[in-house]
């Protein structure tokens, strides 16, 4: 493979766009192809971008063998049989989250990937964040002395719409799955019980679509840590998203980001920016960093920051919230010993 890598990219929505658009600006990567269903929408900002090839069909990607890996960005329920096909064709993946809505198909997509000897890194951008990776780091290094309480908020600025829910596998899978995944990833152990209370409050066409829009998630840890996740589809002042993790020596915290850091103080108050309003703009340095990672583990075999375990041990946890709301009590997650 040498100094470079080529890619090819199977989606070509938002997300798919986003991570064409930030591949661009690193030196060692190449992208030869994309794909999308709807190829009219694709072919005039693909070319202005540099992308040589634009197909309907994403088999086009994995057949090229001047391809050395791929990035998933197509709706979950296409990514087993993409992440099949492409390790078997010899292609290393990237895939947006959550990698299924079924443990057994996510399983089962590990072990040929396994088999297969690529790497699979799963998209829980938030791990890159440079805030809560301080946060991670700090708790590694035993700044905060044993973890006791994780407190994570996450709230988006407004619900999504009718047709996204009607597809998105529901909070738990779609919205609170990156808090699983990040609840995970600070105290760096598993988590063994979730209780959850949650509630349709924002958007009544959210009920009627069979979901919910509000939710509280406690977590028990098999280290004996404590874990808090409140979800919201809907926080008026902004995207609301901050992380606390309370040890035996201290706490470590990321607050909110805003545009700017600036404070007006008058006679009527103190005045500073609104909270950052889209995900994109919140975690744009994330979604950055962690296609950096990826490059530069494929090229330099560099261990993979979220693997596809980490893909799977969070849908477990969004599992067994769904089954904690449906049945009102705690469940514990079973694992393969």
């Amino acid at each position: 493979m040498g100094e470079k890598i080529t890619i090819g990219i199977i989606g070509a929505g938002r997300i798919g766009r986003l991570h064409a658009e930030n591949l661009m600006h690193i030196p060692k990567v190449r992208i030869k192809a994309i794909s999308d269903i709807f190829i009219e929408n694709v072919k005039e900002w693909a070319h202005q971008i540099g992308i040589e090839d634009v197909t309907t069909n994403y088999h086009d990607i994995l057949n090229d063998p001047e391809i050395d890996a791929v990035l998933v960005c197509s709706p979950t329920s296409t990514h087993i049989t993409i992440i099949c096909e492409a390790a078997r064709a010899g292609k290393h993946i990237f895939c947006e989250k959550p990698i299924s809505f079924s443990i057994e198909e996510t399983k089962e997509a590990l072990e040929v990937v396994k088999e297969a000897g690529v790497k699979l890194q799963v998209g829980f951008n938030r791990r890159f964040d440079p805030n809560f990776k301080k946060v991670h780091d700090t708790v590694r290094e035993d700044v905060i002395g044993e973890v006791h309480i994780v407190k994570i908020t996450s709230r988006d600025p407004e619900p999504p719409s009718a047709e996204y829910i009607k597809n998105s596998g529901g909070l738990f899978f779609d919205m609170a799955i990156h808090d699983y995944d990040m609840a995970r990833y600070v105290t760096g152990s598993e988590v063994e019980e979730v209780y959850v209370q949650a509630a349709n409050l924002v958007d009544p066409v959210i009920g009627e679509l069979g979901d919910i829009d509000t939710a509280f998630t406690v977590l028990k840890f098999e280290n004996g840590a404590i874990g808090v996740i409140d979800n919201s589809r809907k926080a008026v002042y902004g995207y609301d998203q901050r992380l606390e993790v309370f040890g035996s020596k201290g706490s470590v915290t990321a607050q909110n980001e805003h545009p700017t850091n600036v404070e007006i103080s008058t006679a009527d108050g103190v005045f500073k920016d609104t909270l950052k309003h889209f995900f994109l703009d919140r975690y744009k340095d994330a979604y950055i960093n962690e296609t950096h990672a990826f490059i530069d583990s494929v090229l330099y075999d560099k261990p993979l920051v979220c693997r596809g375990n980490d893909g799977l041990q969070a849908e477990l946890i969004a599992k067994a919230a769904k089954e904690s709301f449906e049945t009102k009590k705690p469940v514990k997650i079973k694992r393969e010993k």
